[in-house]
């Protein structure tokens, strides 16, 4: 216990002995998240075996169909790789705010169709539209999460069912009207995509910024509202995630020039399994860099390595598979990433004799000695009268012998 100078009552009042935990911004509050730093090297860890992976099936891909790693299929893989990234990154963006959108995959869906049934009129035209549908699509389903406070996942369950309704309109495959090929830029429409994946986990990464977009995750109750900058990032994780889908069925649906109708939960199942996989926590709040790059790249390799084997994989099964592995990643995740045990961060209380920046030292105060000894005890009886006669002297008294004379 450290006390502090005497106040108004002469005495020292008492201070709290433990010294506040640094933190990284000034939203690090325990009424909205752990106080301190996150750990980020289980994510050096991860990122590093999912680069292994990554180089492992570009070296079973190579063997068994060196065509797959150059030319046209090549460009071919690259598209599928890159709309598998944007949904991952829809996913992604989604968990990371503690929002999880599962409307993504039928959303995909949904855009294809439109772009195929509207390309004739101009791809910036139909984009734009669908983007625009997809924008206020993403607000609505906002601000029905934040208004309400209701679970992520089961707004956007309701909304996936809004979407599917849509598509089962259709009966049979559409074919494209566009003339839009993505193979033909595939290397740049890859750079841009590749770029928006690191570049925001670099930027999520910053201590500020990783605390403002987690904002929406619960620390005890779940159901306690996480106020107004909460709900504003976790709609706008919204209207970007569903964008994001738009954009991936657009270009899925380009590269293949036709698309079938179907519910899309499949690619929900697919894009959530591999932001988990990417190192994404399924709490919210905590990401990689370049977790997903790399897992997206993985996946769409695995795909190339099963066809070439004459394999039939269903993306039920696959997003089932990495959505198992991301979620033992989760664990490791929270248990290695989150912020160091407070008293390992604590710093150390100046010693007393410093300075205290006035240019006076305080002296350490000397250790109190032994009280001294009690006084002796005093007699029980009666004491003498002190003008009688005195019992320590043998002679006459000197006045009395002055009187006599």
């Amino acid at each position: 216990m450290v006390y502090d100078e005497p106040g108004r009552s002469g005495q020292s009042e008492p201070i709290s002995a433990v010294p506040a935990v640094p933190v990284d911004s000034a939203g690090d509050d325990p009424e909205h998240a752990e106080l301190g730093r996150d750990r980020f090297g289980v994510y050096v860890v991860w990122e590093t075996l999912l680069l292994l992976g990554f180089a492992a099936l570009v070296y079973l891909v190579w063997q068994e169909d060196p065509a797959v790693l150059r030319g046209a299929g090549l460009r071919d893989l690259i598209v599928a790789v890159v709309g598998i990234g944007l949904l991952a990154l829809a996913a992604g963006l989604s968990l990371r705010t503690a929002g999880v959108n599962l409307a993504i995959g039928p959303v995909a869906v949904a855009a294809g169709l439109h772009f195929a049934e509207q390309g004739d009129r101009g791809v910036p035209v139909a984009v734009g539209t669908a983007a625009v549908v997809a924008a206020l699509g993403g607000l609505l389903l906002g601000l029905l999460v934040v208004v309400l406070h209701v679970p992520g996942w089961a707004a956007s369950l309701g909304g996936a069912a809004g979407v599917i309704v849509y598509i089962e309109q259709r009966s049979a495959p559409v074919l494209v009207q566009a003339d839009y090929d993505p193979r033909t830029s595939a290397g740049q429409i890859f750079v841009g995509f590749a770029a928006i994946a690191v570049f925001g986990g670099l930027f999520g990464a910053v201590g500020p910024v990783r605390r403002l977009v987690g904002r929406f995750r619960p620390v005890a109750d779940p159901a306690r509202r996480r106020g107004t900058a909460a709900a504003v990032v976790v709609t706008g994780g919204y209207v970007c995630s569903t964008v994001l889908a738009m954009l991936a069925g657009v270009l899925v649906a380009s590269a293949d020039g036709a698309v079938t109708p179907s519910a899309g939960l499949d690619w929900t199942v697919l894009a959530v399994g591999v932001a988990l996989l990417a190192g994404t926590s399924a709490f919210g709040l905590r990401g990689g860099v370049f977790g997903t790059l790399l897992t997206a790249g993985a996946i769409g390799l695995f795909f190339a390595y099963a066809q070439a084997h004459g394999w039939t994989v269903s993306r039920w099964a696959v997003g089932g598979a990495v959505i198992a592995a991301g979620l033992l990643v989760t664990r490791l995740v929270e248990r290695y990433g989150r912020p160091a045990p407070a008293a390992a961060a604590l710093p150390m209380p100046p010693p007393m004799d410093a300075t205290n920046g006035s240019g006076w030292t305080v002296a350490r105060p000397e250790p109190v000695g032994d009280w001294p000894p009690v006084l002796p005890a005093q007699p029980t009886g009666s004491p003498p009268e002190p003008w009688g006669a005195r019992q320590w002297e043998t002679g006459p008294r000197t006045w009395e012998d002055a009187e006599e004379r």
